[in-house]
Parts: structure tokens; sequence; C-alpha cells
């Protein structure tokens, strides 16, 4: 993976899942901001000029399928990657016909996740 300056949103109502994630992304050398919900995530300048977002689906409040819808209808085009512990095909076939890279089951593969965030700052498929 190529490094980069570019920042990774990560919104995830669990503050061990988002630890976790910021280390992991860290450790590709790649800058990671995290946000306890959705509206934390659309109160910040910085999430929204993220590079991508990497939401949980069920949160409190406004869900990670709401956050996508907000940005959409706000014209915010943030390549979005959703995680779920939930497995649930009608929300994954939602997330990923609205637009989303990818929808990861927890427990993922982390070279899975990285795979794809790499897609999203090289701009391949």
């Amino acid at each position: 993976m190529a490094p980069c300056n570019a920042a990774i949103a990560i919104v995830d109502d669990d503050e061990s899942v988002r630890d976790s994630l910021v280390g992991l992304i860290n450790s590709f050398q790649l800058r990671a901001h995290s946000y306890a919900s959705a509206l934390e995530l659309l109160d910040s300048e910085m999430g929204l000029a993220s590079a991508c977002i990497l939401a949980d689906v069920n949160m409190p409040g406004m869900s990670g399928l709401e956050l996508q819808s907000a940005l959409i209808s706000s014209g915010r085009d943030i390549p979005m990657i959703f995680i779920s512990a939930a497995n649930q095909e009608r929300v994954r076939s939602q997330a990923l016909d609205s637009g989303a890279v990818a929808f990861l089951s927890k427990p993922f593969d982390p070279r899975e996740l990285m795979g794809h965030i790499d897609s999203v700052l090289c701009g391949q498929p």
C-alpha cells in the first residue's frame, strides 16, 4: 500500500473498535480520524474532507446507512466502506446499491479492509 496524506474517517460507537481501526490504518502509514457517531462526523470539517469513510452500520442516533444518505443528499461523494456485526443481506444490498465500496461483516480480515482502502486511494476498482 502506498502511503499518502489522505485521511480515513472511522465512525463507530464502540471505542475499542475505533481504536483498533485507527491502529490498523496508522500501521500502513495512513492517517485516521475517529468519530463516535455519524453526527459527530457530519459536524467535522476534517471528517467531511476525508478520502474515505469506514462506518459501522448500526449506531445510535444515525445509522451508517442514514449517514450515507445524508452525504449523498448534500452532494458529498466520499467513498464509504461499511462494517457490521449483523450479516443482513438487505442492508448489505442497500449500502452497495447506494454506492458503498464494500460491506464487511465483523470479524473481518484486516487485509481485505486495507485492500479496499488501497483501491479507494489509488482509484482502482
